[in-house]
């Protein structure tokens, strides 16, 4: 397209996840002063206009025809104008269009700004209590039971909470199979965030997801945020990942290869999550 400079602007706007009240007046005032306002659905965000009398353009740019839209938007920008992106709700481009328009626009080398606004991410994090130190947000789990199945044994080693967004028509499934696949950790079922029957119900999995399928189904999007492993559980998958049955079994297998001893132990004490101390202790006295 051979752009030179980026006179324009491209605002990608955070938009309440529920209460309205929760825009900002940076957000209005980015959308009042927008040339054009691009979102997923029109209905949804000519609601959130018609609240704050919010008069612009609106155009669909949903994830069914981004791509196509993306050339045509650039040339906007590149020509001075402040174009707007807002999805349905949240920040866009968190599970909700926007991050290939943001990749193309850097590409080109116009100017890009984020308007934040609220995170059901981020949120449901803060309201589940559970340590968020590190965390990995999934999105959305496969909806057949293999899959998700295979998709969370994947998710077992990393080392912090676990963050899926799920409808409230599957979270029942969903909370079974995060159940099976961790039974010991705690989970944090967060729903209706910011409205005004917001929850937050929490429990060891196998007991919340009991407590779900008691209850029926649910209404309102759901979040649902697990607790990281714990030292021990690491240490066991690391273990079972290695292909030994127990340290011991490591060390004479390491030995028997003529593996150095310091090597060794190092070695073992990664993937069973042992002291170092305690490893080479293992491994000189099996050498005997």
């Amino acid at each position: 397209m051979g752009v030179s400079a980026a006179v324009g602007v491209l605002s990608l706007v955070g938009t309440p996840i529920g209460n309205l009240s929760d825009a900002s007046p940076r957000v209005l005032d980015t959308l009042r002063a927008a040339d054009v306002l691009l979102c997923e659905d029109t209905r949804v965000t000519s609601k959130l206009l018609a609240r704050f009398e919010i008069r612009v353009p609106l155009e669909r740019c949903d994830e069914n025809v981004i791509a196509s839209r993306v050339e045509s938007v650039l040339d906007r920008v590149a020509a001075g104008q402040r174009v707007a992106f807002v999805s349905d709700a949240g920040m866009p481009g968190v599970s909700d269009p926007g991050q290939r328009l943001v990749d193309a626009a850097l590409d080109e080398g116009l100017r890009v700004e984020v308007i934040p606004g609220p995170s059901a991410v981020t949120c449901a994090l803060v309201a589940s209590g559970l340590s968020m130190d590190h965390f990995f947000f999934e999105g959305f789990l496969p909806r057949k039971a293999g899959e998700r199945a295979r998709r969370l044994e994947a998710l077992r080693t990393v080392p912090g909470a676990l963050v899926f967004y799920e409808s409230p028509h599957r979270v029942a499934a969903t909370l079974d199979s995060i159940a099976e696949a961790y039974p010991a950790r705690r989970v944090a079922l967060v729903r209706e965030l910011t409205k005004l029957h917001e929850e937050c119900v929490r429990d060891v999995a196998s007991e919340l997801a009991r407590r779900v399928r008691e209850r029926g189904e649910l209404r309102g999007e759901c979040v649902v945020v697990v607790e990281g492993p714990a030292e021990g559980e690491l240490a066991v998958a690391s273990a079972a990942a290695s292909g030994f049955a127990s340290p011991e079994d490591a060390v004479r297998k390491g030995l028997a290869s003529g593996e150095p001893k310091s090597a060794l132990a190092k070695r073992v004490a990664k993937a069973f999550g042992m002291p170092r101390s305690e490893a080479y202790d293992l491994v000189v006295s099996l050498a005997r």
